[in-house]
C-alpha cells in the first residue's frame, strides 16, 4: 500500500514563497526601480572613487615636480651664496674685513632661510586646500 508523506509547511517557507512571488510579479510587470537606482548609485560611487584616485595621483606627481624644482633652486642659491662668501673672504685683508664678511654672509643666509620658509609655508597652505578639495569631491583647480 502507498502511504503519502506528510508535507510540512513552515512559516519561513511561506515567507520565501511570498517574496519570490512578489519578485516574479515585479519582473513580469517590468518595474524594478530599486535595481536601476542601485546601479546608478554604484556608478556614481565608482566615478567618485575614480576621480579621487586620479586627483591623488595628480597631486603626488605635482609634489614630486615641486620637490625637484625646490631642490634644484635651493642648490643653486646655496652655491651662489658660497661663491660670494669665498670671493669676499679672498678679498679680505684684515680681521675686521673677515668679521664684516662673516656677518654679511650670515645675514644673507638668514634671509635666504626666511624666504625659503615662507615659500614652503605658502606651498603647505596650497596643499592643504587642494587636499581638502580632493576629499570633498571638488576640482583640484
Amino acid at each position: 500500500m502507498f502511504t503519502p508523506t506528510p508535507v510540512i509547511v513552515s512559516a519561513e517557507t511561506q515567507k520565501s514563497e511570498i517574496v519570490m512571488s512578489e519578485l516574479s510579479e515585479r519582473t513580469a510587470s517590468g518595474s524594478l526601480p530599486a535595481a536601476a537606482n542601485a546601479e546608478a548609485e554604484a556608478t556614481k560611487l565608482n566615478q567618485g572613487a575614480l576621480e579621487f584616485m586620479i586627483g591623488a595621483q595628480k597631486m603626488m606627481l605635482e609634489e614630486l615636480v615641486f620637490l625637484g624644482d625646490e631642490m634644484l633652486e635651493r642648490t643653486q642659491t646655496e652655491m651662489h651664496l658660497f661663491t660670494e662668501f669665498v670671493t669676499k673672504m679672498a678679498s679680505a685683508h684684515s680681521v675686521n674685513d673677515i668679521k664684516t664678511t662673516c656677518q654679511d654672509c650670515s645675514q644673507h643666509q638668514l634671509d635666504f632661510f626666511r624666504r625659503d620658509s615662507e615659500r614652503l609655508f605658502r606651498h603647505g597652505e596650497r596643499m592643504i586646500a587642494a587636499t581638502s578639495n580632493l576629499i570633498s569631491g571638488r576640482s583640484l583647480n
